[in-house]
């Protein structure tokens, strides 16, 4: 199995607070992109990075480690889409996960992800459809809509930002990947190349509510994280603004 991470983006919701890649951002000691590589080398896993915004941070934070690395050197103005494209030679015959580098994510979630047996899984969070920052439509466990503007009535579940995809599928999944890039929609994220199989094959989504994560968009996901690593209470899961 391969791993891509995306680390490219500026991340502007926070970039200013912090003045560093949010992946970078210390957790116990520990930057997170490093522990969430750690995690997936421990398991066997081939792992490529992507990086764009202050990516000699990334490369110091994994130094050392057995990892490749693809740049998008023009991530100011494109999306997680291109970012993605840099590292399409990555994408081979091995199944592959699919992630944000900016995610907290453990042990349970990485084996409820490769536990699920269907072609395409993209992981989101039940508990967390009123608040958050992109949403998805479940029908019978099957992805329909999505959006960050998903009417709330629309909203089963909060996207995770991991997804994995079995390798009888990478070979569509890169040609929907090169259209979109062919179609300059660099604005897109890398997910769009995902979504375009929701009308002729199966888009499964995967309730991780039971488990601690968190994706870093503001100062308050990150103080989240350290919550959590400080008491291991899984209520502070919960968003700020849903308290």
């Amino acid at each position: 199995m391969k791993a891509i991470l995306m680390a490219a983006g500026v991340g502007s919701r926070i970039s200013r607070s912090v003045n560093k890649p949010k992946s970078t951002l210390e957790v116990d000691g520990v930057p997170l992109i490093t522990r969430t590589i750690d995690m997936l080398i421990s398991k066997g896993i081939e792992v490529a990075v992507v990086i764009g915004f202050e990516g000699g941070e990334v490369r110091k934070a994994l130094k050392g480690r057995d990892v490749r690395f693809y740049e998008n050197p023009f991530f100011r103005v494109t999306n997680s889409m291109a970012s993605l494209w840099f590292a399409r030679e990555f994408l081979g015959e091995d199944d592959l996960i699919l992630a944000n580098a900016d995610v907290f994510w453990g042990e349970g979630i990485y084996d409820s992800l490769l536990a699920d047996d269907n072609d395409v899984v993209m992981l989101a969070d039940m508990s967390r459809a009123s608040v958050g920052d992109y949403f998805f439509k479940v029908n019978d466990g099957l992805l329909v809509s999505y959006g960050k503007d998903l009417p709330i009535e629309d909203r089963d579940t909060e996207y995770v930002g991991i997804a994995r995809l079995k390798r009888n599928v990478i070979p569509s999944f890169s040609k929907n990947l090169e259209e979109l890039v062919e179609q300059e929609r660099y604005d897109l994220w890398w997910e769009n190349a995902l979504y375009e199989y929701i009308t002729e094959v199966p888009v499964h989504v995967k309730d991780v509510s039971d488990f601690f994560w968190a994706e870093i968009d503001y100062i308050d996901d990150y103080k989240r994280i350290l919550e959590y690593i400080r008491t291991g209470n899984l209520s502070v899961k919960v968003k700020t603004e849903e308290i």
